[in-house]
């Protein structure tokens, strides 16, 4: 077991590995899987959320049958980077912003979005981002395929 600040045994991470691949299993299918009772199950979960390691559940969109085809991320430069909190409550109010996050290097900001096409991006980046206050540049990349998206595994 590598680093982990939370105490997780052997069977935690057995648990998170199987219900991290479909969180739709049924618990029944983890306890036999893992050898252990339905009861043993639902308690190691419920420790799990507890410690914070199982945040949430929910299904996962796929916006690009929905039409949002365009999927990007945004490098953006701040004025100062203690502007960051105010930049991301504006950014927040942008719905087809789905990501964001503080980095190091050449950004401040690495913001994932998502389009109906490059005309609505090109609108997004004018009349939204690029309009919030603090963001000195942007620079965009347009996704052209998702190789790899998955959990860490356990």
């Amino acid at each position: 077991m590598k680093n982990l600040e939370c105490k997780v045994d052997a069977l935690d991470l057995k648990i998170l590995g199987i219900i991290s691949k479909d969180a739709r299993v049924p618990f029944r299918n983890v306890a036999e899987l893992c050898g252990v009772s339905r009861a043993a199950i639902h308690l190691r979960v419920q420790h799990l959320i507890d410690m914070g390691i199982i945040s949430g559940s929910s299904y996962e969109i796929d916006v690009r049958r929905l039409g949002y085809k365009t999927c990007t991320y945004i490098g953006i430069r701040l004025e100062r980077g203690s502007m960051y909190k105010e930049v991301v409550e504006q950014l927040r109010e942008i719905p087809e912003v789905v990501e964001c996050c503080y980095t190091t290097g050449p950004y401040s900001i690495l913001a994932k979005m998502y389009s109906i096409d490059n005309e609505h991006l090109m609108q997004l980046l004018n009349e939204k981002v690029q309009a919030i206050s603090g963001i000195v540049s942007t620079e965009t990349m347009i996704v052209l395929a998702n190789s790899i998206k998955r959990n860490m595994p356990m």
